[in-house]
């Protein structure tokens, strides 16, 4: 959400300025450090060229920041296993995820990325 929140500032329209003046300003509310924390956000006392910068900085990073997180958490996940709290015996069931899921997922990954290589290269207005 916050990807694409900083994403609808960057046009830097009269819509995207009031938006971000709005939701920044809900920062406000946090006691003790809200307005030092919208005036951090904003980059001065108000929303301006500084703002935009971050935002801008912010659509690019945060992508990665997520990607990073759910590459941990599924290093974690498959390095421990599930919980499972009703205490059932599930071994007898289990495949392991490599190879089996991870190729899945790899052809799938290369079939997309092939359909949007060959959308952008045949089709480009297409995709706007």
């Amino acid at each position: 959400m916050m990807t694409a929140f900083v994403g609808y500032v960057l046009p830097w329209g009269q819509m995207s300025f009031w938006g971000a003046t709005v939701i920044t300003n809900l920062l406000s509310a946090v006691p003790y450090m809200g307005d030092t924390l919208v005036q951090w956000i904003w980059g001065g006392f108000s929303v301006d060229n500084a703002t935009l910068t971050r935002f801008f900085a912010f659509h690019f990073l945060l992508p990665f920041v997520v990607a990073g997180a759910t590459i941990l958490h599924l290093l974690f996940l498959h390095e421990t296993g599930s919980n499972n709290p009703a205490g059932l015996n599930s071994d007898a069931d289990k495949i392991s995820f490599h190879p089996y899921f991870s190729y899945k997922d790899l052809l799938g990954f290369v079939i997309m990325l092939l359909a949007l290589t060959s959308l952008a290269l045949f089709s480009p207005n297409l995709l706007g």
